[in-house]
């Protein structure tokens, strides 16, 4: 077998394999008495037709097992000979197609395309310089809290002695019908609670059933954005009759020691006060540890440039967008919806992907660099954190594991951390002032 490689860039190479006649001749002269053995061709006794006769019947089939005996074989063959660390499965193409008309008397030759990671050496991923921007912790920050456990221990009382309100919830009965196109199935909806002026309430559900009481009756219609959180409802116009079964308003508690205790807790105002404190204090280092880490890595691949395998980069976006898809889920979004521009978040998240790739191999490579390993006793450890994490039995975890290869992804995932902590270790990180987003949006993705 002949074989000669072109390097066609840094991560693909092309490997051209000849395979020599008399292989070829010998495979097809066996698997043509293979199938000559146990063929039933009529006017000759089973298995004593001419290998000719043979030939001609079992064409495409004896081809196509000659093919598919030699050619693994030479790619693997190839591949090895060449030290080529091969990404995924190689592409196989024919190079001269005629030969296979007349098997063994002339050379197969066939292009092998492979992906390979590129050949790269980490420089000075020691002493890069961090900012950890820590933003403290603010009486408003605590107080906010709070009253988000107010709300949530809030009781709802019934209202009789006077109309709905803003910040009143008010229960109905309600069946709507599509303006534009009434033979849409009616919608029926029953115990909704309507918040009056909470957030995500269509304007047009406080506006109507403002001043109402229970047994009142309303009708009116809705205008949905295009943007709207249920694609069945976005950008359309419902008619609704609704039926008020209730109006009641939230009752918060006084913020005593009382209160405290019906929460569940032991402790007075004071104490819970600092442990909301302890608590925020911990996820917000958890987020500037965070985004002094993005920083670092961001560092290390603006220093070295490379082209990524285009697999790796296809995978991962997959990856990206099939969390993209279950967090809409999540969400009550279906992402189904027509009006989805998919291809567009796939090329964002694409970008974003390539990132991850050339993150991935950097931090392989200072693994590598500094022979940092990961014990099984760490695997497992891992293993069992996922399983405490998602309710589930170990053995659960490690049975889909195995079945997709995760043990090695977790471990792959492990020599990465341990990497990025090195990196971490040897960086100049300096305290920085934190200071307020411009973006509101970035303030509160940051919280």
């Amino acid at each position: 077998m002949k074989t000669e490689l072109t390097d066609v860039s840094a991560t693909r190479k092309e490997i051209r394999i000849e395979i020599e006649p008399a292989l070829v001749r010998s495979t097809y002269d066996r698997i043509s008495d293979e199938y000559g053995k146990a063929a039933k061709i009529p006017g000759f006794r089973p298995g004593h037709a001419p290998r000719s006769v043979v030939r001609t019947r079992y064409k495409n089939e004896i081809r196509t097992d000659v093919l598919r005996e030699l050619l693994p074989n030479a790619v693997n063959d190839a591949i090895g000979e060449h030290s080529l660390d091969a990404i995924g499965e190689p592409n196989v193409e024919l190079d001269n197609t005629e030969a296979l008309e007349h098997l063994g008397d002339a050379p197969i030759t066939v292009k092998v395309g492979v992906e390979v990671l590129p050949e790269i050496k980490v420089n000075n991923y020691k002493g890069l310089d961090a900012e950890r921007r820590l933003r403290p912790v603010t009486e408003e920050d605590i107080d906010k809290t709070i009253d988000n456990l107010r709300d949530a221990s809030a009781s709802l009382l019934p209202v009789e002695d006077r109309a709905a309100e803003l910040g009143d919830t008010v229960t109905i009965n309600a069946r709507g019908n599509f303006v534009v196109d009434p033979e849409e199935e009616e919608i029926k909806v029953d115990d909704v609670e309507v918040v009056l002026g909470g957030p995500g309430v269509q304007q047009e559900f406080t506006d109507n059933l403002l001043g109402v009481r229970a047994e009142d009756q309303k009708g009116f219609v809705v205008d949905y954005p295009a943007d709207f959180s249920s694609p069945s409802l976005a950008g359309k116009q419902v008619k609704y009759e609704v039926e008020v079964t209730a109006v009641r308003r939230k009752e918060l508690a006084e913020v005593d020691d009382e209160w405290v205790k019906s929460l569940g807790y032991d402790f007075d105002v004071a104490t819970l006060r600092s442990n909301i404190r302890e608590d925020l204090e911990m996820r917000l280092k958890f987020d500037a540890d965070r985004q002094m880490r993005d920083a670092l890595i961001r560092k290390l691949i603006d220093a070295h440039p490379f082209e990524v395998p285009q697999s790796l980069v296809e995978q991962q976006t997959e990856t990206r967008l099939q969390s993209v898809v279950r967090e809409m889920m999540g969400r009550g979004v279906d992402p189904r919806h027509p009006e989805m521009k998919w291809e567009e978040a796939r090329e964002e998240l694409k970008v974003q992907a390539e990132d991850d790739v050339r993150a991935s191999v950097l931090l392989e490579q200072i693994a590598l660099a500094e022979n940092i390993s990961v014990s099984n006793e760490e695997v497992e450890a891992e293993i069992e954190a996922m399983a405490s994490a998602s309710g589930q039995p170990i053995e659960q975890v490690r049975a889909a594991l195995t079945k997709h290869g995760g043990e090695r992804s977790i471990a792959h995932r492990l020599r990465s951390r341990k990497a990025l902590d090195l990196l971490v270790e040897h960086a100049n990180i300096t305290e920085a002032e934190w200071t307020k987003p411009k973006d509101a949006a970035a303030e509160t993705e940051s919280e």
